[in-house]
């Protein structure tokens, strides 16, 4: 019974944590990169203005069905082009190569669900205390 158990939680695990990896890229951004130096590169940041210092992000060959080229940080970003740093590479980055960056997520505290949520806690709180 307990292996059973066991069983259904892994598979279970499993459909949870392979859909997030199939759709890494859904949600990312295909930025231009403008100029490739030794282990740096720029790249048009204009279409979006949440870029900022220290995100990651990667490079990708769009030829080649999106492949992996390298991993890059962003050093900064100043008049619509940004400036990143190659953290690693399985081939030189070049101008027909895309970086790709994800939106970051809004912290816990500024979604309306959760205020919601406090809400509805808060209400429903009092609601029982006043019935006790």
């Amino acid at each position: 019974m307990l292996a059973r158990l066991v069983r259904a939680l892994a598979v279970t695990a499993a459909v949870l944590v392979v859909p997030a990896a199939v759709r890494a890229q859904d949600s990312a951004i295909r930025l231009e990169i403008r100029s490739v130096g030794d282990s740096v590169f720029t790249f048009n940041s204009s279409p979006v203005s949440w870029i900022a210092r220290g995100q990651q992000g990667i490079v990708v060959d769009p030829r080649r069905r999106d492949v992996l080229v390298a991993r890059f940080t962003v050093l900064n970003v100043e008049n619509g082009v940004g400036n990143a740093l190659i953290l690693g590479q399985t081939q030189p980055v070049s101008t027909e190569h895309v970086a790709l960056l994800r939106e970051p997520r809004p912290r816990w505290f500024s979604s309306k669900s959760f205020w919601f949520g406090v809400a509805a806690g808060a209400v429903g709180g009092v609601i029982a205390g006043k019935a006790f």
